[in-house]
Protein backbone atom coordinates (compact mmCIF):
# COMPACT_ATOMS: atom_id res chain seq x y z
CA UNK A 1 0.00 0.00 0.00
CA UNK A 2 1.20 3.24 -1.02
CA UNK A 3 0.85 5.47 1.92
CA UNK A 4 1.07 9.43 2.86
CA UNK A 5 3.28 9.99 5.31
CA UNK A 6 0.52 12.46 6.80
CA UNK A 7 -2.65 13.43 5.56
CA UNK A 8 -2.75 16.34 2.53
CA UNK A 9 -3.30 19.36 4.65
CA UNK A 10 -4.32 21.58 1.42
CA UNK A 11 -6.55 20.03 -1.67
CA UNK A 12 -4.48 19.73 -4.59
CA UNK A 13 -5.08 19.83 -8.74
CA UNK A 14 -3.75 18.21 -11.42
CA UNK A 15 -3.10 20.29 -14.46
CA UNK A 16 -3.55 18.93 -17.37
CA UNK A 17 -5.06 19.11 -21.15
CA UNK A 18 -5.95 16.83 -24.07
CA UNK A 19 -3.18 18.10 -26.27
CA UNK A 20 -0.76 16.02 -24.43
CA UNK A 21 -1.94 12.92 -26.25
CA UNK A 22 -0.62 14.05 -29.74
CA UNK A 23 2.76 12.94 -30.70
CA UNK A 24 5.38 15.22 -30.32
CA UNK A 25 9.26 15.72 -30.77
CA UNK A 26 9.07 13.65 -33.87
CA UNK A 27 9.20 9.80 -33.83
CA UNK A 28 13.13 9.52 -32.84
CA UNK A 29 13.67 11.33 -29.85
CA UNK A 30 13.47 10.23 -26.19
CA UNK A 31 10.50 12.18 -25.35
CA UNK A 32 9.14 10.93 -28.32
CA UNK A 33 6.40 9.01 -25.58
CA UNK A 34 3.36 9.10 -23.69
CA UNK A 35 3.88 10.73 -20.48
CA UNK A 36 0.86 13.27 -19.09
CA UNK A 37 -1.42 11.19 -20.66
CA UNK A 38 -0.25 7.92 -19.69
CA UNK A 39 0.00 8.98 -16.41
CA UNK A 40 -3.46 10.76 -16.15
CA UNK A 41 -4.78 7.54 -17.58
CA UNK A 42 -3.03 5.35 -15.03
CA UNK A 43 -4.38 7.59 -12.34
CA UNK A 44 -7.96 7.29 -13.55
CA UNK A 45 -7.85 3.38 -13.44
CA UNK A 46 -7.17 3.77 -9.75
CA UNK A 47 -10.18 6.01 -9.78
CA UNK A 48 -8.02 8.67 -7.51
CA UNK A 49 -8.60 11.78 -9.53
CA UNK A 50 -11.99 13.69 -8.90
CA UNK A 51 -13.74 16.04 -11.48
CA UNK A 52 -12.77 19.16 -9.20
CA UNK A 53 -9.36 17.76 -8.79
CA UNK A 54 -8.44 18.09 -12.84
CA UNK A 55 -7.94 21.89 -14.37
CA UNK A 56 -7.31 22.33 -17.81
CA UNK A 57 -4.25 24.39 -18.76
CA UNK A 58 -3.99 27.32 -20.72
CA UNK A 59 -1.12 28.41 -23.44
CA UNK A 60 1.27 31.19 -22.09
CA UNK A 61 0.13 34.81 -23.21
CA UNK A 62 3.33 36.95 -25.21
CA UNK A 63 3.75 39.26 -21.58
CA UNK A 64 4.22 35.84 -19.43
CA UNK A 65 6.84 35.01 -22.08
CA UNK A 66 9.13 37.93 -22.74
CA UNK A 67 9.67 38.19 -18.96
CA UNK A 68 12.48 35.25 -19.59
CA UNK A 69 12.45 34.71 -23.19
CA UNK A 70 13.35 37.39 -25.80
CA UNK A 71 11.10 38.70 -28.02
CA UNK A 72 13.21 37.67 -30.69
CA UNK A 73 13.64 34.05 -30.13
CA UNK A 74 9.65 33.90 -29.33
CA UNK A 75 8.95 35.03 -32.65
CA UNK A 76 11.53 32.90 -34.33
CA UNK A 77 9.92 29.90 -32.63
CA UNK A 78 6.28 31.13 -33.39
CA UNK A 79 7.49 31.73 -37.48
CA UNK A 80 8.60 28.55 -37.36
CA UNK A 81 5.49 26.38 -36.75
CA UNK A 82 3.52 29.14 -38.97
CA UNK A 83 6.11 28.34 -42.12
CA UNK A 84 6.05 24.27 -40.91
CA UNK A 85 10.08 24.48 -40.19
CA UNK A 86 12.62 26.32 -39.08
CA UNK A 87 14.98 28.27 -40.82
CA UNK A 88 18.49 27.32 -40.94
CA UNK A 89 19.78 31.01 -39.73
CA UNK A 90 16.77 30.93 -36.90
CA UNK A 91 18.29 27.05 -36.41
CA UNK A 92 22.22 28.22 -35.74
CA UNK A 93 20.83 31.24 -33.79
CA UNK A 94 18.15 29.73 -31.61
CA UNK A 95 19.10 25.80 -31.51
CA UNK A 96 15.03 25.46 -32.90
CA UNK A 97 14.55 22.61 -35.48
CA UNK A 98 17.96 20.38 -34.29
CA UNK A 99 17.94 16.82 -32.98
CA UNK A 100 18.21 17.50 -29.65
CA UNK A 101 15.28 20.01 -30.17
CA UNK A 102 13.03 19.03 -33.09
CA UNK A 103 10.83 20.49 -35.24
CA UNK A 104 6.79 18.53 -34.74
CA UNK A 105 3.95 19.46 -35.82
CA UNK A 106 2.17 22.05 -32.75
CA UNK A 107 6.21 22.92 -32.36
CA UNK A 108 5.11 26.14 -30.25
CA UNK A 109 1.92 25.25 -29.23
CA UNK A 110 2.93 22.71 -27.03
CA UNK A 111 5.45 24.55 -24.94
CA UNK A 112 3.09 27.56 -24.81
CA UNK A 113 0.41 25.32 -23.19
CA UNK A 114 2.92 23.50 -20.82
CA UNK A 115 4.40 26.67 -19.76
CA UNK A 116 1.19 28.55 -19.50
CA UNK A 117 -0.36 25.44 -17.03
CA UNK A 118 2.75 25.62 -14.75
CA UNK A 119 1.69 29.34 -14.40
CA UNK A 120 -1.81 28.56 -14.07
CA UNK A 121 -0.37 26.00 -11.22
CA UNK A 122 1.34 28.95 -9.66
CA UNK A 123 -1.80 30.92 -9.15
CA UNK A 124 -3.72 27.64 -7.93
CA UNK A 125 -1.03 27.81 -5.42
CA UNK A 126 -1.77 30.98 -4.59
CA UNK A 127 -5.26 30.31 -3.86
CA UNK A 128 -4.41 27.52 -1.54
CA UNK A 129 -4.24 24.80 -3.47
CA UNK A 130 -0.69 22.45 -3.83
CA UNK A 131 -0.68 22.24 -7.67
CA UNK A 132 0.87 19.39 -10.17
CA UNK A 133 2.20 20.61 -13.36
CA UNK A 134 3.00 17.08 -14.45
CA UNK A 135 4.00 18.87 -18.88
CA UNK A 136 6.09 21.47 -17.14
CA UNK A 137 9.79 21.11 -15.90
CA UNK A 138 11.82 22.08 -18.86
CA UNK A 139 14.39 23.25 -16.56
CA UNK A 140 17.32 23.71 -19.08
CA UNK A 141 15.88 26.48 -21.87
CA UNK A 142 17.66 29.62 -21.97
CA UNK A 143 16.31 33.08 -22.28
CA UNK A 144 16.95 33.05 -26.09
CA UNK A 145 17.65 29.35 -26.84
CA UNK A 146 16.24 25.74 -27.25
CA UNK A 147 18.79 23.58 -24.60
CA UNK A 148 18.32 19.83 -23.57
CA UNK A 149 14.85 19.08 -25.13
CA UNK A 150 13.26 22.47 -23.06
CA UNK A 151 12.12 25.35 -25.35
CA UNK A 152 10.30 27.34 -23.14
CA UNK A 153 11.66 27.32 -19.29
CA UNK A 154 8.53 26.66 -17.39
CA UNK A 155 9.60 26.80 -13.82
CA UNK A 156 11.28 30.49 -14.30
CA UNK A 157 7.93 31.96 -15.47
CA UNK A 158 6.02 30.12 -12.62
CA UNK A 159 8.22 31.44 -10.05
CA UNK A 160 8.05 34.78 -11.65
CA UNK A 161 4.45 34.67 -11.20
CA UNK A 162 4.99 33.43 -7.47
CA UNK A 163 7.54 36.14 -7.04
CA UNK A 164 5.03 38.88 -8.54
CA UNK A 165 2.67 37.85 -5.31
CA UNK A 166 5.74 38.53 -2.96
CA UNK A 167 6.45 34.96 -1.99
CA UNK A 168 10.06 33.49 -0.60
CA UNK A 169 10.53 30.94 -3.75
CA UNK A 170 12.93 27.64 -2.60
CA UNK A 171 13.38 25.52 -6.06
CA UNK A 172 14.28 22.07 -5.31
CA UNK A 173 15.48 19.66 -8.40
CA UNK A 174 14.62 16.01 -8.38
CA UNK A 175 15.56 15.97 -11.79
CA UNK A 176 19.09 14.14 -12.94
CA UNK A 177 20.35 16.65 -14.61
CA UNK A 178 21.25 19.92 -13.21
CA UNK A 179 18.85 22.60 -13.44
CA UNK A 180 21.01 25.26 -15.01
CA UNK A 181 18.49 27.13 -17.09
CA UNK A 182 16.78 28.16 -13.25
CA UNK A 183 19.77 28.79 -11.77
CA UNK A 184 20.79 31.11 -13.66
CA UNK A 185 17.52 33.02 -13.97
CA UNK A 186 17.82 33.91 -10.30
CA UNK A 187 21.33 34.63 -9.48
CA UNK A 188 20.60 38.35 -8.79
CA UNK A 189 17.57 37.71 -7.08
CA UNK A 190 17.83 36.73 -2.95
CA UNK A 191 14.58 35.62 -2.54
CA UNK A 192 14.99 32.69 -4.60
CA UNK A 193 17.63 29.86 -4.07
CA UNK A 194 17.79 27.12 -6.38
CA UNK A 195 18.63 23.73 -5.06
CA UNK A 196 19.56 20.62 -7.43
CA UNK A 197 21.00 17.19 -6.75
CA UNK A 198 21.87 15.87 -10.15
CA UNK A 199 24.45 13.59 -12.41
CA UNK A 200 27.73 14.94 -12.28
CA UNK A 201 28.00 17.25 -15.47
CA UNK A 202 31.43 15.93 -16.12
CA UNK A 203 29.67 13.08 -17.49
CA UNK A 204 25.99 14.50 -17.60
CA UNK A 205 24.16 17.01 -19.73
CA UNK A 206 24.91 20.05 -19.42
CA UNK A 207 28.28 19.44 -19.33
CA UNK A 208 28.91 22.81 -17.37
CA UNK A 209 28.38 24.01 -13.88
CA UNK A 210 26.61 22.59 -11.23
CA UNK A 211 29.58 21.67 -9.39
CA UNK A 212 30.42 21.14 -5.57
CA UNK A 213 32.53 24.45 -5.65
CA UNK A 214 29.38 26.60 -8.23
CA UNK A 215 27.24 29.01 -6.32
CA UNK A 216 25.73 31.48 -8.32
CA UNK A 217 23.09 33.07 -5.98
CA UNK A 218 24.02 31.08 -3.22
CA UNK A 219 22.68 28.19 -5.47
CA UNK A 220 22.85 24.54 -3.87
CA UNK A 221 24.31 22.01 -6.01
CA UNK A 222 25.31 18.34 -4.86
CA UNK A 223 26.64 16.39 -8.23
CA UNK A 224 26.17 12.54 -7.17
CA UNK A 225 28.44 9.52 -8.43
CA UNK A 226 26.87 7.35 -11.11
CA UNK A 227 25.48 4.42 -9.41
CA UNK A 228 23.95 6.37 -6.57
CA UNK A 229 21.42 4.01 -5.08
CA UNK A 230 18.28 4.58 -2.09
CA UNK A 231 20.37 4.91 0.67
CA UNK A 232 22.98 7.38 -1.06
CA UNK A 233 20.10 9.40 -2.13
CA UNK A 234 18.10 9.52 0.91
CA UNK A 235 21.41 10.26 2.97
CA UNK A 236 21.82 13.23 0.41
CA UNK A 237 18.76 14.58 0.67
CA UNK A 238 18.37 14.26 4.44
CA UNK A 239 21.66 15.90 5.08
CA UNK A 240 20.76 19.03 2.82
CA UNK A 241 16.54 19.35 2.94
CA UNK A 242 16.24 20.45 6.15
CA UNK A 243 19.32 22.60 6.53
CA UNK A 244 18.02 24.22 3.20
CA UNK A 245 14.72 25.04 4.38
CA UNK A 246 16.19 25.93 7.97
CA UNK A 247 18.33 28.59 6.48
CA UNK A 248 16.53 30.01 3.71
CA UNK A 249 12.77 29.79 5.12
CA UNK A 250 10.70 30.20 1.74
CA UNK A 251 7.24 30.81 1.61
CA UNK A 252 6.65 28.27 -1.28
CA UNK A 253 8.65 25.42 -2.48
CA UNK A 254 8.29 24.61 -6.33
CA UNK A 255 9.66 20.85 -7.08
CA UNK A 256 10.72 19.68 -9.94
CA UNK A 257 10.17 16.50 -10.36
CA UNK A 258 11.82 14.70 -12.67
CA UNK A 259 11.94 10.88 -13.01
CA UNK A 260 15.32 10.37 -14.85
CA UNK A 261 16.76 9.48 -11.98
CA UNK A 262 14.70 5.94 -11.32
CA UNK A 263 16.64 2.93 -12.09
CA UNK A 264 15.12 2.17 -15.16
CA UNK A 265 15.56 5.37 -16.95
CA UNK A 266 17.83 4.74 -20.01
CA UNK A 267 18.96 8.45 -19.64
CA UNK A 268 19.71 8.01 -15.68
CA UNK A 269 23.18 7.11 -14.69
CA UNK A 270 21.36 6.61 -11.15
CA UNK A 271 19.59 3.28 -9.29
CA UNK A 272 16.97 4.68 -7.60
CA UNK A 273 13.80 3.30 -7.29
CA UNK A 274 10.16 4.94 -7.26
CA UNK A 275 9.62 4.36 -3.22
CA UNK A 276 12.52 6.31 -2.18
CA UNK A 277 11.44 8.71 -4.83
CA UNK A 278 8.16 9.13 -3.23
CA UNK A 279 9.91 9.07 0.44
CA UNK A 280 11.72 12.49 -0.21
CA UNK A 281 8.37 13.73 -1.88
CA UNK A 282 6.67 12.68 1.27
CA UNK A 283 8.96 14.85 3.40
CA UNK A 284 8.70 17.83 1.01
CA UNK A 285 4.83 18.08 1.02
CA UNK A 286 4.91 17.67 5.28
CA UNK A 287 7.24 20.70 5.67
CA UNK A 288 6.49 23.05 2.19
CA UNK A 289 4.71 25.89 3.55
CA UNK A 290 3.17 25.22 0.26
CA UNK A 291 3.91 23.46 -2.90
CA UNK A 292 4.12 23.52 -6.88
CA UNK A 293 4.96 20.25 -8.24
CA UNK A 294 6.17 20.23 -11.63
CA UNK A 295 7.23 17.40 -13.78
CA UNK A 296 10.52 17.42 -15.50
CA UNK A 297 12.72 14.84 -17.51
CA UNK A 298 11.79 10.78 -17.64
CA UNK A 299 12.31 8.93 -20.56
CA UNK A 300 10.85 5.69 -19.52
CA UNK A 301 6.95 5.53 -20.10
CA UNK A 302 6.10 2.88 -17.83
CA UNK A 303 8.15 3.91 -14.65
CA UNK A 304 7.59 7.89 -15.14
CA UNK A 305 3.59 6.86 -15.26
CA UNK A 306 3.83 4.97 -12.08
CA UNK A 307 6.39 7.23 -10.39
CA UNK A 308 3.76 10.33 -10.75
CA UNK A 309 0.32 8.10 -9.66
CA UNK A 310 2.35 7.85 -6.58
CA UNK A 311 3.72 11.32 -6.72
CA UNK A 312 -0.47 12.66 -7.31
CA UNK A 313 -1.38 10.06 -4.57
CA UNK A 314 1.06 11.38 -1.98
CA UNK A 315 -0.19 15.30 -3.31
CA UNK A 316 -3.76 14.55 -3.16
CA UNK A 317 -3.55 12.35 0.03
CA UNK A 318 -4.93 9.29 -0.97
CA UNK A 319 -3.63 5.83 -0.81
CA UNK A 320 -2.98 3.45 -3.27
CA UNK A 321 -2.85 -0.27 -3.65
CA UNK A 322 0.69 -1.33 -4.81
CA UNK A 323 -1.06 -4.25 -7.09
CA UNK A 324 -2.16 -2.33 -10.23
CA UNK A 325 -5.99 -2.35 -11.71
CA UNK A 326 -5.93 -4.77 -14.48
CA UNK A 327 -7.18 -1.68 -16.32
CA UNK A 328 -4.10 -0.18 -15.22
CA UNK A 329 -1.76 -3.19 -15.85
CA UNK A 330 -3.37 -3.72 -19.35
CA UNK A 331 -2.60 0.14 -19.89
CA UNK A 332 0.95 0.13 -19.72
CA UNK A 333 1.70 -3.48 -21.35
CA UNK A 334 0.07 -1.62 -24.12
CA UNK A 335 2.67 0.84 -24.43
CA UNK A 336 4.73 0.53 -27.47
CA UNK A 337 8.45 1.64 -26.80
CA UNK A 338 11.29 0.91 -29.04
CA UNK A 339 13.63 1.09 -25.99
CA UNK A 340 10.96 -1.49 -24.33
CA UNK A 341 13.70 -4.38 -22.29
CA UNK A 342 11.70 -7.56 -21.84
CA UNK A 343 15.13 -9.25 -20.26
CA UNK A 344 15.02 -6.92 -17.80
CA UNK A 345 15.11 -8.57 -14.11
CA UNK A 346 11.80 -6.92 -12.99
CA UNK A 347 10.13 -5.99 -16.50
CA UNK A 348 7.21 -8.42 -15.95
CA UNK A 349 6.33 -7.04 -12.46
CA UNK A 350 6.30 -3.03 -13.21
CA UNK A 351 2.80 -4.07 -14.96
CA UNK A 352 1.92 -5.63 -11.51
CA UNK A 353 2.95 -3.48 -9.15
CA UNK A 354 2.94 0.27 -8.73
CA UNK A 355 6.06 0.05 -6.26
CA UNK A 356 9.93 -0.54 -7.30
CA UNK A 357 11.76 -2.99 -5.60
CA UNK A 358 14.12 -1.26 -3.02
CA UNK A 359 17.58 -0.82 -4.19
CA UNK A 360 19.11 -0.28 -1.29
CA UNK A 361 23.15 0.01 -1.04
CA UNK A 362 26.47 1.10 0.75
CA UNK A 363 26.90 4.53 1.09
CA UNK A 364 30.38 4.96 -0.43
CA UNK A 365 32.66 7.55 0.91
CA UNK A 366 32.95 9.32 -2.57
CA UNK A 367 29.59 10.87 -1.45
CA UNK A 368 29.93 11.04 1.67
CA UNK A 369 32.74 13.28 1.06
CA UNK A 370 30.84 15.72 -1.25
CA UNK A 371 28.44 16.48 1.24
CA UNK A 372 30.81 16.91 3.96
CA UNK A 373 32.14 19.38 1.66
CA UNK A 374 29.23 21.29 0.89
CA UNK A 375 28.07 21.96 4.26
CA UNK A 376 31.50 23.07 5.35
CA UNK A 377 32.17 25.18 2.51
CA UNK A 378 28.67 26.60 1.04
CA UNK A 379 27.94 29.79 2.34
CA UNK A 380 24.16 29.08 2.80
CA UNK A 381 25.62 26.71 5.69
CA UNK A 382 27.76 29.67 7.46
CA UNK A 383 27.71 28.33 10.77
CA UNK A 384 29.83 25.13 10.62
CA UNK A 385 28.73 23.11 13.24
CA UNK A 386 26.25 22.14 10.69
CA UNK A 387 28.57 19.95 9.01
CA UNK A 388 28.11 16.17 9.85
Amino acid sequence: MLRPQIAATRPAVFVGAARYRRASYGSNHPLAIPRVSLTLDLINSYGAMAPEEYRQGRPASHRELFGFHTKEYIQAFERAQFRGGVQDSDRQRYQLGTLENPYFPGFFDTPSLATGSSVLAAEAVLEGVTAFSPAGGMHHAAPGQARGFCYLNDPVLAIQRLRRAGLRVLYWDMDAHHGDGVEAAFVEDPDTLTASLHMDTDYAYPFQGGKLTDWPGLAVNLPLPKEVNDSEYALAFAELWPRVLQRFRPDVVVLQAGTDILAPDPLSKFRVSNGLFWQVVRQIVAESPRLLALGGGGYHPVALARCWTGLWAILSGRSLPAELPASGQALLQAVEWELDDEYAPDYRQQFLSLEDAPRPGPVRAELRERLDFLLYHHPLFANRSNAA
